[in-house]
């Protein structure tokens, strides 16, 4: 199986109830295959990596159990849903950011029967000090200062025909996302020792035309003492040139330190990918308040993802149940639409 077979059966090679060895020697696998299949001529590869491979999936598997249920996200329930009034600002909002999804058009048109499917709902979330005014009692205290939340930039990322298979795949790409930080990483390395390389390699050239000719036609002009004194100084680069390359591995030992950082990465996927729980108590303009105020207000409950690695981000997120009637027949694409003006 290649790796574009594995992107299409992505939904079969994650069990998100059991940690089998099965699905631990598939994944071993396929994170050689997306990391780099030259690994597995390194002896006893695959057994050195299943363990740290184990750790990631019991990780993400704790991380998918633990998401809330799916949660209905409808026009037709955005009057009446107080959650939903406090991620959209109206109701319309909700059908524009389904429409968005290419993914779910595909899954809905691939499906015809299917009424409903089931996405991971991402929102930009944003906090900020307002002054207000609040109610205590018979007292009105003005200009306090408050908590104002706004949820914006909703997008449906991965999808399916039902909450079990919505599950599966968030895991999988779960654990992708950790063998892309790896990735990254092993790619600065790779970076970093072909420019030390190539560095070496125009040093050791200048030095054998000084040695051999002297400093070319400057040699007719410049004293003996000055080209010794750039001899020195290449020769210095170099030492230093080597010494970089040996504490990062010359290209021999390159496939043993791809393999040591795959391995610490999977063996400590909370420092990449971190997702919590998180609940605010929220009135009717958004503003946060706390549970003594007898203030007309919802608990909205939603995850927070945290993602760390070279490009750090945060994300609110809910599992969402969505109804193919809200889904726009035509979504307009004005990323795309815009790109054709340019």
């Amino acid at each position: 199986m290649g790796i574009l077979d594995w992107f299409r059966n992505r939904p079969a090679q994650f069990d998100t109830d059991r940690l089998s060895s099965e699905l631990i020697r598939s994944a071993t696998e396929k994170a050689i295959t997306l990391t780099n299949p030259r690994l597995n001529v390194l002896p006893a590869c695959h057994a050195r990596l299943a363990p740290a491979v184990a750790t990631a999936i019991g990780f993400v598997q704790a991380m998918v159990e633990a998401l809330p249920s799916a949660r209905p996200v409808s026009s037709a329930l955005w009057s009446s849903d107080r959650v939903l009034r406090a991620f959209f600002a109206a109701p319309g909002d909700i059908p524009a950011a389904l429409g968005r999804s290419g993914n779910l058009k595909t899954l809905f048109d691939k499906f015809p029967e299917l009424d409903e499917a089931c996405v991971t709902l991402g929102m930009a979330i944003r906090e900020q000090q307002i002054l207000g005014t609040v109610l205590h009692g018979a007292i009105v205290r003005r200009d306090v200062v408050q908590t104002s939340v706004s949820f914006s930039d909703h997008r449906t990322h991965a999808c399916g025909r039902d909450e079990s298979e919505l599950r599966r795949l968030v895991g999988v790409q779960a654990f992708e996302y950790l063998l892309a930080q790896a990735l990254s990483e092993i790619g600065e390395d790779r970076v970093e020792r072909q420019e030390l390389e190539g560095n070496r390699a125009l040093i050791r050239a200048r030095l054998r035309l000084l040695r051999d000719q002297g400093p070319g036609l400057g040699s007719m002009f410049a004293a003996a003492r000055e080209a010794a004194s750039e001899q020195g100084e290449l020769e210095a680069k170099l030492l230093d040139n080597e010494r970089q390359l040996e504490a990062i591995g010359d290209s021999g030992s390159a496939l043993e330190m791809e393999l040591a950082c795959l391995i610490e990465v999977l063996e400590n996927p909370g420092r990449y990918l971190r997702v919590a729980q998180k609940r605010l108590r929220l009135n009717t303009m958004n503003v946060l308040i706390d549970e003594t105020s007898s203030e007309l207000a919802v608990d909205v409950d939603f995850s927070i993802a945290d993602l760390g690695g070279t490009r750090p981000l945060q994300r609110a997120f809910v599992l969402a149940r969505c109804a193919r009637g809200d889904v726009p027949a035509q979504a307009i694409s004005f990323d795309d639409a815009a790109r054709y003006l340019l």
